[in-house]
C-alpha cells in the first residue's frame, strides 16, 4: 500500500506562507530571468494562464485582474520542501522523495484508518509548514498517483468527484461500484506515465477513460504499444511493478546552464559565468560520489533576437576522471577559449559533465608517489570547500576566475520580483515586533 503526498501549487503555496495577503490572489512564479510561468495558483489557472506562458503575454493581467508575478526563489522552496517531507514521512516506515513537492510513502503494514491518519498528517503539514497538500492512497504507486489527482481535483473542482474524496483519497477503500465511477470519470491522459502521444493513440483506439485502460489485456497492450504501458496497466489493475526507490539513482550526466539577464560580449564575463557553472556542476558531482571523464562547454546567442547568430559547443576530455573543481573549471575554460568568437551578443552558456563513473573506481595507471599524494590532498581540499559553502552559504568560497562573490555581474539572471529568503538568509528573516 502506497501513499503519494503532493504539495498543492507548491511554489505559489511557498510564497503565501510568509505573505498571507496573497491568499485568494492569482499568483504566477516566473522562471529564470523572469521569462515564463512555471507555477500557477488556482486563481491564476482560472484566468486561463497556461503552464510556460511567456511573461510578456500575460503581464497585462497585473492591471486587469490583479495578477501577482514573482521571481523563482528556489532556496526558499527547497527548504520548505525539506520540512514538508520530514512530516510526510510520518505516514509510514519508508519514503521516496520523488520531486521537490511529491513523495511516495510505503504504508504497507500500517494499522488503523489510513484516511484518518492521512488527514492528521495533512493538517500537521499545513499547520507546521503552511503548505496545503493532497494525499492519494493505492495498492501501487500508479494507483496512489491517480488517487492523489482525484483528491486534489475533488477539492479544487467540487462536483467532479464525490465530496468525501477531497484532500485525501484511498482508492482501495472505495466500494467497487464507486471505484468504477471514479475511474470512468477520469480521462486516460491523467494516468502517471501516459503522455500526450500515447494518450492520443489510446483515445483513437476507443480507450478514453482510466476504466477503459484498466480493462485492457496487459499482454495485448505490450504487443500493440510497449512494455512500459503494459506495466502501467498492470499497476492500475493492482499488481505492483514499480518498487519504492529508497535512494535516487546516480545521474549519468550533470549540467549547469543559465540564460543571462543581459547580453554578454566579453570573454572575461563569459569566463566568470562558465567558472561558476562548472563549480556548481562539480559540487553536484561530488555529492553523488562520481567523477567525470569529459567536460562539455557551450555558448550561444539568442535565437529570438535579430542580431548575428552563433552557437558552438566543445567536449574536453580529462587525462583521468576527476571531481576536482579546479580540474573541471580549467577544462571548461579551455573549451570556452576554443569556441569563443568576438562580436556576438551571447545569451546563454553552460557546462555539462559527461562519462560519469563512481569515485570508488580508480583508473589504473602508473602514478608517481608525489602525484598520488597531491590527488589525495586535492580531495581533502574539495571536501573542505563543500563544507564551507554548506555551512556559510553557496558562494562563500569560489574559484578566482568566477569574480568577486557578492558583486552584481553582467551575466547575472533577472530576478527583479524575488521574495526574501525567509528561512535561508539571516538578513531576510522576518521579525515579529510587539
Amino acid at each position: 500500500m502506497y501513499a503519494l503526498v503532493d504539495g498543492n501549487n507548491f511554489y505559489a503555496s511557498c510564497e503565501r506562507v510568509f505573505r498571507p495577503s496573497l491568499n485568494g490572489c492569482p499568483i504566477v512564479v516566473l522562471s529564470n530571468n523572469d521569462g515564463c510561468a512555471i507555477a500557477r495558483s488556482n486563481e491564476a489557472k482560472a484566468l486561463g494562464i497556461a503552464m510556460g506562458a511567456p511573461w510578456f503575454k500575460i503581464k497585462h493581467l497585473v492591471e486587469t485582474s490583479g495578477l501577482v508575478a514573482l521571481s523563482a526563489n528556489f532556496a526558499l522552496y527547497g527548504d520548505l520542501s525539506d520540512r514538508m517531507m520530514s512530516l510526510a514521512a510520518g505516514l509510514g516506515p519508508a519514503q521516496e522523495i520523488y520531486s521537490i513537492d511529491e513523495s511516495f510513502i510505503d504504508m504497507t503494514g500500517v494499522q488503523g484508518d489510513l484516511v484518518a491518519r492521512s488527514h492528521k498528517v495533512r493538517r500537521r503539514i499545513l499547520q507546521w509548514v503552511g503548505i496545503p497538500c493532497g494525499i492519494g492512497i493505492g495498492r501501487t504507486k500508479t494507483l496512489a498517483k491517480l488517487a492523489n489527482y482525484v483528491a486534489k481535483t475533488a477539492e479544487r473542482k467540487p462536483g467532479s468527484y464525490p465530496e468525501h474524496l477531497a484532500q485525501v483519497c484511498n482508492l482501495d477503500a472505495l466500494p467497487p461500484a464507486q471505484l468504477e465511477a471514479v475511474l470512468a470519470a477520469t480521462a486516460v491522459g491523467e494516468v502517471w506515465g501516459v503522455g500526450r502521444r500515447i494518450s492520443a493513440q489510446l483515445v483513437e483506439a476507443g480507450v478514453s477513460t482510466v476504466l477503459d485502460l484498466t480493462r485492457l489485456d496487459a499482454a495485448t497492450v505490450r504487443r500493440r504499444w510497449s512494455v512500459v504501458l503494459e506495466r502501467t496497466v498492470r499497476e492500475l489493475q493492482g499488481t505492483a511493478c514499480i518498487d519504492l526507490a529508497h535512494t535516487p539513482a546516480a545521474k549519468q550526466e550533470i549540467a549547469c546552464t543559465r540564460s543571462f539577464g543581459h547580453a554578454v560580449t566579453a570573454q572575461a564575463d563569459l569566463a566568470e559565468a562558465v567558472t561558476e557553472f562548472a563549480s556548481r556542476a562539480a559540487q553536484k558531482l561530488r555529492q553523488q560520489g562520481s567523477q567525470a571523464a569529459q567536460v562539455l562547454c557551450f555558448i550561444r546567442t539568442s535565437p529570438f533576437r535579430p542580431e548575428a547568430q552563433y552557437s558552438r559547443s566543445i567536449s574536453v576530455p580529462l587525462r583521468r576522471p576527476s571531481a576536482d573543481t579546479g580540474v573541471i573549471v580549467a577544462a571548461a575554460l579551455a573549451g570556452l577559449a576554443a569556441i569563443y568568437r568576438p562580436g556576438f551578443q551571447y545569451a546563454k552558456a553552460g557546462v555539462m559533465l559527461l562519462d560519469l563513473q563512481s569515485d570508488r573506481v580508480q583508473q589504473g595507471e602508473l602514478m608517481f608517489e608525489d602525484e598520488a599524494t597531491e590527488l589525495q590532498a586535492r580531495s581533502h581540499l574539495m571536501a573542505t570547500l563543500d563544507e564551507l559553502n554548506l555551512r556559510y552559504g553557496r558562494g562563500t568560497v569560489v574559484m578566482a576566475s568566477a569574480g568577486l562573490a557578492g558583486e552584481r555581474r553582467v551575466w547575472s539572471m533577472k530576478q527583479e520580483r524575488r521574495t526574501p529568503g525567509y528561512t535561508t538568509c539571516w538578513a531576510d528573516m522576518p521579525v515579529a515586533r510587539a
